[in-house]
């Protein structure tokens, strides 16, 4: 029961968090589904929730969403999930999980201290493809494109519509791959449907939240949940 308490208020704060900036679902809820469930369950079930909240989002901000960019960032993520899933199934996650939390620190400051990157087209893809390689490994496809978005400028609005858009490609892609290389079990499923109701309150709060979320104020959640990714990824790498 208690760890059904704990799913519950992790959800509720991710999904609100995911609402209103576009990022926070996996970057908040798979570090602590982590303590409750097994790497695999928490990685399936926070995959799951995730798509369900990119594809009740996606109806109402479609019309926001960027698609030459969104289209760039899908093709780029088709050869990263491929490698992700080899991670996920053989390769030492640790290592991997290190040297990503390490790379996010430092671009994470070095955004604060104004780093600035100018959009390419070839970065597009290759964001899609750094993302997608985190999704199938380790469930957490958002550091990516937050660095790179948050580098390039990109408003809020097109920002978070663009990476809901996109989570619901990479996420259901990721989740097609990992159940039918490695399976799944009944009780992650289960999870999943307990953790709904919770879901959807979050969204429905997360978007009242978007309206009075300014675009400096966007831009401080979105350094404090990168280096909180960046420290847990090193912490948990040990």
């Amino acid at each position: 029961m208690e760890d059904v308490i704990v799913l519950i208020i992790i959800v509720l704060v991710a999904s609100l968090l995911q609402t209103s900036t576009g990022y926070g679902f996996s970057i908040i809820g798979t570090p602590f589904l982590l303590l409750i469930y097994p790497a695999h369950m928490a990685i399936q079930v926070n995959i799951i929730l995730s798509i369900c909240l990119s594809a009740f989002m996606i109806f109402k901000i479609r019309k926001e969403v960027d698609k030459s960019l969104l289209i760039r960032l899908v093709k780029g993520s088709i050869m990263g999930l491929i490698f992700g899933i080899f991670i996920y199934l053989f390769l030492d996650i640790q290592l991997l999980k290190m040297t990503v939390g390490a790379l996010i620190l430092i671009l994470t400051i070095l955004l604060i201290l104004k780093l600035t990157i100018n959009r390419t087209q070839n970065k597009d893809f290759l964001t899609g493809g750094i993302s997608g390689l985190l999704t199938t490994s380790i469930g957490v496809p958002g550091p990516p494109l937050l660095l790179y978005f948050s580098g390039a400028g990109i408003d809020k609005t097109t920002l978070r519509s663009t990476t809901l858009a996109y989570y619901l490609f990479v996420y259901f892609a990721s989740l097609v791959m990992q159940i039918s290389f490695g399976g799944t079990s009944k009780e992650t499923w289960i999870f999943s449907l307990i953790a709904i109701p919770p879901l959807f309150a979050g969204i429905m709060l997360g978007q009242l939240f978007f309206k009075w979320i300014s675009q400096k104020a966007f831009r401080v959640i979105t350094y404090i949940i990168l280096m909180f990714t960046g420290v847990y990824l090193l912490v948990t790498s040990f």
